[in-house]
């Protein structure tokens, strides 16, 4: 519930901002935790999620192992964060997204692609 709460919050407060609007997780993110921890995905998540749109391009990290690193916000070990990305790129397709996978590369080169992919220049 406090996910949900937090991903309409954050939903809500970018609308009618102008440009593009990147989020680090969104309504289907929800869905893809209960999956997760194999709990049922309640009818007022499945409906936020359909309800409440992004862009239907979605980028996402490809699980990068050679990366990954556990700290006070990353709690996931390499098991579980493998199994999350696995989760979110089925999850986000069956919402209607189409996902495009960000570059193993820097970040320079990831917002660069990002941008390019948007028809911005960096």
């Amino acid at each position: 519930d406090r996910m949900l709460a937090r991903e309409l919050v954050s939903y809500g407060a970018a609308d009618g901002l102008a440009g593009p609007v990147f989020y680090d997780r969104g309504l289907p993110d929800v869905v893809g935790y209960l999956e997760l921890c194999g709990l049922p995905v309640p009818a007022t998540v499945d409906t936020a999620a359909r309800r409440f749109r992004y862009d239907p391009i979605v980028f996402i990290a490809p699980f990068w192992p050679e990366i990954f690193t556990r700290d006070a916000e990353r709690r996931q070990d390499l098991a579980e964060a493998e199994r999350t990305g696995t989760v979110m790129a089925r999850v986000y397709p069956a919402f209607g997204y189409r996902l495009v996978a960000l570059p193993y590369a820097d970040v320079a080169a990831r917002v660069d692609f990002v941008l390019e992919s948007l028809g911005a220049a960096s």
